[in-house]
């Protein structure tokens, strides 16, 4: 196999330096670039001699504030589209756009179910998501024979110094001997399986949309669960407060993003072989 050659458009992304870190494994393999695209100077750079391009630049924490919603469309839709119009024109054959289960709109309430299966559509609620989303519709319009798309629509991503609400649980595990017990399921993956279905992806020069996650799906209380045990910690877990927090469930997303639901049907998990760190070996792993 001839080494492949990636351009990573997005330095210092949390995805991109794990996928550079991950596939450095095979250096006769791939061969890697990462540019930043926080100025022009990206539109100045040669994007034909890649056979692909992953674009992971973007503003990944959601926000309420009506100041922010310019940049965010302006970065996570504006600068994606051109990005990819680029890698098209300039000969690339393959790109690869991070979109988000977000898209997807709100978590599920406690006690409710909420499986997104292949004929759900999309409905964000915010203007992270919609800009995401808008970006992700705009860049499949650009696929044809010679140019392949992949867009990878995640759920949570968490690892070693990731950010996001994965620190904030570390933090709970650590500090919070008593924890609401509700058995909710959430769609995760870690990031060597999703740095390893990306490698995949770009082996088997894949094209269409995509959802990685873990082979389980877990519940916040089995995360904090297992954390609290690998830090020597002892978590008690009371039903006490469930009634209280499904009365705010029904009122407060920041609730249900916590304990609600939001899952992909299994049906939707690539076929390919990717999940090589199980869930208990991942939590351990991002401890470290």
């Amino acid at each position: 196999m001839d080494k492949k050659r990636i351009l990573i458009t997005g330095k210092n992304s949390y995805i991109g330096t794990n996928f550079i870190k991950w596939v450095s494994q095979w250096p006769d393999k791939y061969e890697t670039e990462a540019i930043s695209v926080r100025n022009d100077d990206w539109k100045s750079h040669d994007f034909s001699m890649y056979d692909t391009v992953l674009h992971v630049a973007g503003i990944a924490h959601v926000s309420a504030d009506p100041k922010l919603k310019e940049l965010y469309f302006k970065v996570n839709r504006d600068l994606a589209i051109n990005v990819a119009k680029k890698a098209k024109n300039d000969g690339a054959k393959q790109f690869i756009y991070m979109s988000s289960i977000i898209v997807y709109g709100a978590d599920g309430k406690i006690g409710e179910k909420n499986i997104i299966k292949e004929n759900t559509k999309p409905s964000p609620i915010d203007f992270y998501g919609q800009s995401k989303l808008e970006a992700d519709l705009e860049i499949q319009k650009l696929k044809d024979k010679d140019f392949k798309i992949v867009i990878v629509r995640t759920p949570m991503v968490y690892g070693p110094n990731c950010k996001g609400n994965f620190p904030r649980l570390i933090k709970l595990a650590k500090f919070f001997p008593i924890f609401p017990s509700i058995s909710n399921q959430r769609s995760i993956i870690y990031i060597d399986n999703l740095t390893e279905f990306l490698r995949i992806a770009i082996n088997s020069e894949m094209s269409g949309i995509f959802f990685p996650q873990n082979k389980e799906y877990v519940s916040t209380k089995e995360i904090i669960d297992l954390m609290a045990k690998n830090m020597g910690k002892k978590v008690f877990f009371v039903s006490f407060f469930n009634p209280f927090l499904r009365l705010l469930s029904r009122r407060l997303n920041l609730i249900n993003k916590v304990f609600g639901n939001k899952v992909y049907d299994k049906r939707l998990s690539p076929k390919e072989d990717y999940c090589i760190v199980d869930f208990n070996e991942s939590i351990k792993k991002s401890l470290l």
